[in-house]
């Protein structure tokens, strides 16, 4: 099937705040997971980074320039290449698109890397505990 093959593109937000990750809940309910979609056309991977974490968190802030990395994964038959950026949260809103379908959760980086099912994505958010931590 050729379109199992191609990999969809998404783009993911790893909000931080001080030493806390922003985890929300998967679509389903079932999963922990960092706010991500499907790039759209006409948009680029960071534009639906910060949309994604307005949309699925209620999150505000600034982007990291570059991305942190990205990681591949596998669902319902399709292949998806997730470009990840750092969004350093300024804002957390009481209100958002979202709400009513996923819960957020700040967690020490520790408790992300526990709750995170993709290895690809645990080890992102590894590199960035490392970077976070005090030498």
């Amino acid at each position: 099937m050729a379109t199992s093959s191609k990999r969809l593109r998404q783009a993911a937000a790893l909000p931080l705040r001080g030493k806390k990750v922003c985890l929300v809940t998967s679509s389903n309910g079932k999963r922990q997971v960092i706010p991500k979609g499907l790039i759209e056309p006409g948009h680029s991977a960071a534009e639906t980074a910060l949309l994604e974490a307005w949309e699925e968190a209620g999150l505000l802030g600034v982007l990291a320039p570059e991305p942190l990395g990205s990681y591949l994964y596998h669902k319902l038959g399709r292949n998806y290449h997730v470009t990840v950026y750092v969004l350093n949260v300024t804002e957390a809103a009481e209100d958002w698109p979202e709400k009513n379908r996923r819960q957020r959760a700040w967690v020490d980086v520790e408790l992300a890397l526990e709750q995170l099912d993709d290895p690809g994505l645990r080890k992102l958010v590894s590199q960035v505990n490392g970077v976070s931590q005090p030498p």
